[in-house]
């Protein structure tokens, strides 16, 4: 696509360019280095009132990439797994990683011990760093991985704490009890600091081409795939995203309000590594969804910018005392991962000020293909502009393009776009066309002028509060109960999570009940992929091949 094809450059703001250079910098680390060396003694990360400045960062993340060469004797290209929620420990152990040449797994802690066994053997990761709370998740799947080294760390291991912090810390925020759980030969977080501080900073040559991140996402076979992300992608990524915010952020003075998991595409590109290298502070929320104690958290000083879902900003919006909050500083705020509703943009900049931006990525893309203009004053209801050095496209069935206003695939190509998925050419090739295009499965039309607006999806996934639920994975999962003849799960609209999961089921077993189903799932599958509606019935609707006609269901109101 030329330039004369891309209507969305005219409406680019002023000073933004139309290309980025994706090779300036050969590796994340090196981009890093530069913020590092620039803000040394400012702070970089920050959780429940304990702070890590950029230099202490450095060193720290050096010593945990020494620990992983020297110690442990991983090799550059072996994976690490990080397990865990949003906490100090967290930046420093992923830019150890990236620092060793090593490929970064990122995994909810709230898997379930069959969806880790998964994401685990698929990666063949070699260590894996986890939260003690989940450690007795971790204690099930080990016999079937490659995990040589299990190290654990405490949400009280906060470094630098003096103990009698640690203790009022644990006391006061560790409300849920640790299950117990017995791993040999496992090393604390804060010990495999020391021991690699006994070695030199690694010296790896990191090339561009070089996997970062595994980052898994499901497919329409109900698999999570591990998306290859680059070295470059990524750079090339923060790069875009970077240009884009560069006449709202302000290099050095940013304070950035990280509420979505840094396990999450959206907040790692944005919050852990974009205002990185503005020299942001970010203030890691270890339990959003705590609001109260949330907005407590945000009351303790003034942030400049905050990123999040649909749910959270509305979830913000109901909560006592969010009104109260200092928002004169705040500049930037940026929606994404689902759809944001008009009636919640109105309101966020009723009450703090400033517009609701809303970005549009995927996994695939790591993650920003499309976000409004950032002067942009009201909700326009479109996912926004391809961000520089991005194509966007719509295309029909038979991959053509088509033209402005008519509804297609929307399709994007750019350096942001991932390798292909790990060890799945196939997969690979359905998802990246022969012209490089790839097919996001959202269905989608652009404006004259370069907007693009989502009309609907191609798949049938499900998007609950900005996680994709993949309707296969769940049906395989609650068919493994031997009172399921027949199951089919379908997203329907839902108030608070934008959509939540139904299930129709044909009983096999007449006594089945709806809370056994429900028990089930909560056994096998995160909270977010669990049901929230059941129903029973006689029969699927199907195509005449047999095919379950999801549609038709999601069509019909939950019940």
């Amino acid at each position: 696509m030329s330039s004369t094809e891309r209507p969305w450059l005219a409406n680019y703001p002023e000073g933004i360019p139309a290309e980025i250079d994706a090779d300036e910098y050969p590796s994340i680390p090196a981009l890093l280095q530069e913020a590092i060396d620039k803000y040394r003694d400012q702070p970089a990360f920050s959780n429940m009132g304990v702070s890590i400045t950029y230099g202490e960062l450095d060193e720290l993340s050096n010593r945990f990439a020494s620990y992983l060469l020297d110690v442990l004797k991983l090799k550059k290209g072996d994976r690490i797994a990080i397990m865990m929620p949003n906490c100090l420990q967290y930046p420093i152990a992923t830019f150890g990683a990236l620092r060793a040449g090593l490929a970064v797994v990122n995994t909810n802690p709230m898997y379930t011990a069959r969806e880790l066994r998964h994401q685990l053997v698929d990666s063949g990761a070699r260590a894996i760093l986890v939260m003690d709370n989940f450690g007795h998740v971790m204690q099930k799947v080990l016999p079937d991985s490659k995990i040589e080294k299990v190290i654990t760390t405490g949400l009280g291991d906060m470094l630098g704490f003096p103990k009698s912090a640690i203790v009022n810390f644990v006391v006061r925020h560790v409300k849920k009890m640790v299950p117990d759980y017995a791993i040999p030969g496992t090393i604390r977080f804060r010990d495999a600091l020391k021991a690699g501080a006994a070695h030199p900073a690694p010296a790896v040559d990191i090339d561009r081409e070089d996997i970062a991140f595994l980052q898994y996402t499901g497919g329409t076979t109900g698999v999570a795939k591990g998306a290859m992300l680059t070295h470059r992608n990524l750079v090339a990524n923060m790069q875009q995203a970077s240009a884009w915010v560069s006449k709202q952020a302000k290099p050095g003075q940013e304070v950035i309000v990280t509420a979505l998991p840094l396990y999450h595409i959206f907040a790692l590109t944005a919050n852990g590594l974009v205002f990185t290298k503005f020299g942001a502070k970010n203030i890691l929320i270890t339990n959003p969804r705590d609001m109260p104690g949330f907005v407590k958290e945000l009351k303790r000083e003034p942030f400049t910018a905050i990123t999040g879902v649909n749910t959270l900003f509305n979830g913000l919006l109901n909560t006592p005392g969010f009104d109260e909050i200092d928002f004169s500083q705040l500049r930037l705020t940026l929606g994404g991962g689902m759809a944001v509703q008009r009636s919640v943009a109105e309101r966020w900049k009723k009450v703090t000020g400033v517009p609701l931006i809303e970005a549009y990525g995927l996994t695939e893309t790591s993650p920003a293909a499309c976000i409004n203009p950032m002067d942009l004053a009201d909700y326009n209801g479109s996912i926004g502009l391809p961000v520089p050095s991005t194509d966007a496209c719509v295309k029909d069935e038979e991959g053509r393009m088509l033209p402005v206003g008519e509804v297609g695939e929307l399709c994007i190509k750019g350096p942001q776009v991932m390798r292909g998925y790990w060890n799945r050419p196939e997969d690979t090739g359905t998802a990246i066309d022969a012209d490089g295009w790839l097919h996001t499965g959202d269905m989608a039309r652009m404006d004259e002028g370069g907007f693009f607006y989502i009309v609907d999806r191609k798949k049938d996934m499900i998007l609950v509060s900005g996680f994709n639920v993949y309707p296969n994975e769940v049906e395989d999962v609650i068919a493994m109960m031997p009172g399921v003849l027949e199951v089919a799960a379908v997203g329907v609209p839902d108030e608070k999570s934008g959509e939540a999961v139904k299930l129709v089921i044909v009983k096999k077993d007449p006594s089945l009940t709806v809370d056994q189903v429900k028990a089930h799932a909560r056994n096998e599958l995160t909270g977010y992929k669990q049901p929230r509606f059941i129903e029973f019935r006689d029969e699927l609707p199907k195509t005449n091949v047999g095919k379950i006609l999801r549609r038709e269901l999601r069509d019909e109101t939950p019940g």
